[in-house]
């Protein structure tokens, strides 16, 4: 076989399997953000790969990377143990969120944007309300994730959403595991409501003054969860 060739079909092996790596990590670690692996769920290498349909080697290197980012213990011979939600770590997360989201409100209300271009975050909004008279939460964490997002999108700041956006994982994996253990979250969407009301009217100052109590609310409310039901210790 020509040298040639044979370097091409090397680089071919490690293309594919870099992607089974990166496929791996990617479908484990969306597992752990939406705690269908929860805190203190333990598997084996071996486990993992048969669940997941993989060969060991790309979720070894996976596993790796999950242990990196801090959200799992890779126990030798033991396989791996997920990590449970730090509280100092929510603390940090949402101190970031709480500024630099309001930072964002502030920008989307100074646009002077129009009912029609505001329509995301209003239909976000009636589709969190909605949830909550049927009583879905899951339908409510995502509506709720989706007006977080568009109302990122609409600041302008694109920076300012990449920095949002990189924190986003971890807060959204503390959301699901408390999702059901919290009040029923009607206070979240009131304050939406109140959001959009601000931007229609282009008050820079309450939309920014909303976005912060909003978010300083639900870290309280958070943190308190994570320490009186034990999901940070396990």
């Amino acid at each position: 076989m020509a040298p040639t060739n044979t370097m091409s079909r090397l680089a071919e092996t490690d293309a594919l399997a870099g992607k089974m790596s990166a496929t791996a990590y990617v479908v484990m670690k969306r597992r752990i953000l939406d705690n269908v692996w929860p805190a203190g769920f333990q598997a084996t290498e071996a486990d993992v790969s048969e669940e997941l349909g993989m060969s060991r080697t790309p979720v070894r290197e996976a596993l790796m990377r999950l242990q990196q980012d801090g959200l799992i213990k890779v126990m030798p011979r033991h396989g791996m143990r997920v990590l449970p939600v730090s509280p100092d770590d929510m603390q940090q997360i949402y101190q970031i969120l709480t500024s630099l989201e309001a930072t964002a409100a502030e920008l989307v209300a100074a646009r002077g944007l129009t009912r029609e271009q505001l329509q995301p975050l209003m239909l976000a909004t009636q589709a969190m309300d909605e949830a909550l008279k049927r009583d879905d939460l899951d339908a409510w964490a995502i509506a709720d994730e989706r007006f977080h997002t568009h109302l990122l999108e609409l600041c302008g700041n694109e920076m300012l959403r990449a920095v949002v956006l990189n924190f986003w994982d971890r807060a959204h994996r503390a959301r699901m595991v408390t999702l059901r253990i919290r009040p029923k979250p009607v206070h979240s969407t009131k304050e939406h409501q109140a959001l959009v009301s601000a931007l229609l009217k282009g008050d820079v100052g309450k939309a920014g003054a909303i976005q912060r109590a909003h978010r300083e609310r639900a870290k309280e409310e958070l943190l308190g969860l994570l320490q009186r039901s034990g999901l940070s210790s396990l």
